[in-house]
């Protein structure tokens, strides 16, 4: 009887260590999730490269289902932050937008400076107490996103600060808390990519946009934003012929102030990045793999270039196409 009972455990401390080292793949769907369907913050889990739109690896919110706890880790369906049991005292618009469920008093009014020729080539101020307008409006997406990922004015909250993915062929993770990763001699945010109104998107010149089928109508209206097209014949245009590009079918991506369409070709968070979805981008030609909450095909890989093109949806001038490549496929 000892002997049965001691196999037992042995079985099942076996079951466990294989449950704990479970990398999901195309070939094996594991649920990479702790108990209750939220991360295990002692585990570090390990997600396939490129991931099957069909079998995924767990649900699309991945790292944003914050060990479980879901929409409301962002969106608190009552009360805003204090639903959250966060006390955001001075933030007088608390949850009206978005229905916001994190403090943002510490960074009210707040200006950083983003990447580019200078230290303030880039400028962000963010809205003040009481001075958000829309839940759309760029510069209320950037202070919404960093409400979690600034990490040095912010309080931190279910977050461990680096990525649940490991970065694909170099290995390791990546910072997920933007403000402490502050270069030597610059500011929080001059390592980081430009957004925000002067973060354009050029029409002709090196980056050869036609910006002449950009977005028009107000946002609520029901008007659907015409994407913009990079020159060239529709044979051989790349942003027309890229299923996965962000533009293909889906929409004007770029940034909107005062939550109205086409008022500047600008860049923000959600530009790139699709916050509801870590590993699967879909638009009107389909769905495709991705990674990293990237808003396009994004399957980082030995001699691919799905991260070079997606670069390219808004880079025009770095294309095959503009090199006079017509037929390199995305892979």
């Amino acid at each position: 009887m000892k002997k049965l009972s001691l196999l037992i455990l042995v079985v099942l401390a076996a079951a466990g260590v294989a449950l704990a080292q479970c990398v999901p793949s195309t070939t094996n769907p594991c649920t990479p999730y702790g108990p209750n369907g939220g991360y295990t913050p002692t585990t570090t889990y390990t997600y396939a490269n490129p991931v099957s739109p069909t079998t995924g690896a767990g649900d699309v919110l991945g790292a944003h289902n914050g060990y479980g706890r879901g929409c409301v880790m962002c969106h608190a369906p009552h009360s805003g932050a204090f639903g959250n049991g966060v006390a955001t005292s001075g933030d007088i618009q608390n949850g009206m937008y978005a229905l916001w469920g994190q403090n943002l008093t510490p960074l009210f009014g707040q200006t950083f400076n983003f990447s580019g020729d200078g230290a303030a080539k880039y400028p962000v101020t963010l809205p003040a107490d009481g001075g958000i307008t829309s839940a759309h409006d760029a510069n209320t997406i950037i202070l919404f996103c960093l409400s979690c990922h600034d990490g040095l004015l912010t309080t931190v909250g279910m977050m461990q600060g680096q990525t649940v993915e490991t970065l694909p062929i170099v290995g390791g993770k990546a910072p997920t808390l933007l403000g402490l990763a502050k270069p030597s001699g610059g500011g929080e945010y001059t390592n980081d990519h430009p957004v925000g109104g002067n973060a354009i998107v050029g029409c002709g010149g090196g980056y050869n946009w036609d910006c002449t089928g950009g977005a028009s109508g107000a946002a609520g209206t029901g008007a659907t934003p015409t994407p913009i097209a990079m020159n060239g014949p529709a044979s051989t245009e790349f942003l027309v012929n890229y299923p996965g590009s962000f533009w293909n079918g889906s929409g004007n991506p770029l940034a909107s102030f005062g939550g109205t369409y086409g008022t500047v070709s600008a860049v923000t968070c959600t530009t790139c990045h699709d916050q509801h979805s870590m590993t699967v981008y879909s638009n009107k030609k389909g769905s495709f793999a991705t990674a990293f909450f990237i808003k396009g095909q994004y399957t980082p890989g030995a001699n691919g270039n799905s991260v070079a093109q997606f670069c390219r949806n808004c880079h025009g001038g770095e294309s095959n196409e503009m090199h006079g490549l017509t037929n390199v496929p995305t892979i």
